[in-house]
């Protein structure tokens, strides 16, 4: 079935950053090199001493200019394929101000000293270097390294709605967000024969912003899940509106062995165990869209199936919804199982805090990973791909995630 969903646009802060992030996509990074040259200047200017303003000014200068070659051989290298110049922009901003407040450090204990040239002075200007080798060394491995060390959860769900006979495998992907053939989506495939699931639930977002127009994305994306049905039967529910757009999606599964789960249920039964698939369209609404849940929960309810009524009682039930903001309602309606992605886990996370944006309602509640309440289960994935438009295709203390969970 193919889906039928409208293209609401949620408005957030973070898609107006995107906003921003993609109009200066749009700017060759040679063309802001003076406003590149002046963020080092603005950052070696509280130094005071000519030499050491000479000395922070030309390291920032060399570690802005090694962003720029590293950003720039991404999509050279096949790795990524964003945009260098928002990225290497805020890099130099953060550089910047890094350095200028270690420079105004300096200046302040030089004026409490009375000093001229206060001992503290060379400490604190090689602690400026230092972090800033650490800033290029963060990037290098937020860039080149963690977004493609796709790493493979495996999760026990036990219950008692599942008597006997062997545990059910099934392999959990999110936010694709295909761009282009990179060594991660050939590592998923490879990763998923191996792990040769019962089933296979795909939670939504299959392009990104940057490649929904983009006729090799899509069909690179429809070679990559015809590759994946072949592994497993595969349900799949509808991601972001912005991005799992109805003039879009549709077209990329036409022909292609996937049940779709469009604000319905689906009753499957896999070696032995009854299951209840509920998929539900994700909207800019969540309290909408639990109103649309609690609807269908009550329909089906009241319809119960012969097997509901000789079991004497109901099917594992597992929802299918591509944002975990669903999970207050579906513990309230004691649904089982919810499978959601939508967060990658913040995507660039701070060691000790997590995620600085989750595009959640509930922000960090559910920023990745499990959680329960109840007989109810929720499992976040951090997703498989990156964010898109002007965005970085970075991941750091978050890398991508495919999940196989086994239900027993």
């Amino acid at each position: 079935m193919a889906p039928q969903t409208r293209s609401e646009q949620p408005f957030t802060l973070l898609h107006l950053a995107l906003l921003v992030s993609e109009m200066l996509a749009r700017i060759p990074p040679l063309s802001v090199a003076p406003a590149l040259a002046g963020m080092a200047a603005i950052g070696a200017w509280p130094w005071g001493q000519p030499s050491l303003q000479t000395a922070i000014g030309l390291c920032l200068g060399v570690a802005i200019i090694g962003d720029g070659v590293s950003l720039a051989l991404l999509p050279r290298k096949g790795r990524s394929f964003g945009p260098v110049t928002p990225p290497l922009l805020a890099l130099a901003f953060l550089r910047a101000a890094l350095a200028f407040a270690l420079g105004m450090a300096e200046a302040r204990i030089d004026a409490r000293a009375g000093l001229a040239a206060a001992p503290s002075a060379v400490p604190l200007a090689v602690l400026t270097v230092v972090l800033q080798a650490g800033i290029t060394a963060i990037q290098l491995y937020a860039t080149w390294v963690e977004p493609f060390r796709l790493t493979v959860t495996v999760l026990e769900i036990p219950s008692p709605r599942l008597q006997g006979g062997e545990p059910l495998r099934v392999l959990h992907l999110s936010d694709i967000h295909f761009e282009g053939w990179t060594p991660r989506e050939r590592q998923l495939l490879e990763i998923a024969r191996s792990l040769a699931p019962d089933l296979i639930f795909l939670t939504g977002d299959y392009l990104n912003l940057s490649s929904v127009d983009n006729g090799p994305a899509r069909q690179g994306v429809r070679d990559l899940l015809a590759q994946l049905v072949a592994v497993a039967p595969t349900w799949a529910i509808i991601g972001s509106p912005p991005v799992d757009r109805p003039d879009v999606v549709p077209q990329i599964f036409v022909g292609l062995p996937i049940t779709w789960l469009v604000d319905e249920v689906a009753e499957v039964e896999v070696k032995g165990h009854h299951l209840r698939l509920i998929g539900i369209r994700c909207t800019a609404d969540h309290r909408r869209d639990g109103e649309r849940l609690r609807r269908l929960m009550e329909s089906t309810r009241s319809h119960p199936t012969p097997d509901d009524v000789n079991e004497g009682s109901e099917r594992f039930q597992i929802l299918l919804y591509h944002s975990p903001d669903l999970f207050p309602v579906a513990a309230e309606l004691g649904i089982d199982l919810h499978l959601a992605g939508h967060t990658h886990g913040g995507q660039l996370r701070l060691p000790l805090f997590g995620a600085l944006v989750t595009s959640s309602a509930f922000w960090k509640r559910y920023e990745a990973g499990l959680y329960r309440n109840g007989r109810s289960t929720l499992y976040v994935s951090r997703g498989i791909g990156l964010e898109g438009m002007g965005a970085p295709r970075a991941r750091f203390l978050s890398p991508p995630e495919i999940v196989l969970l086994q239900i027993v």
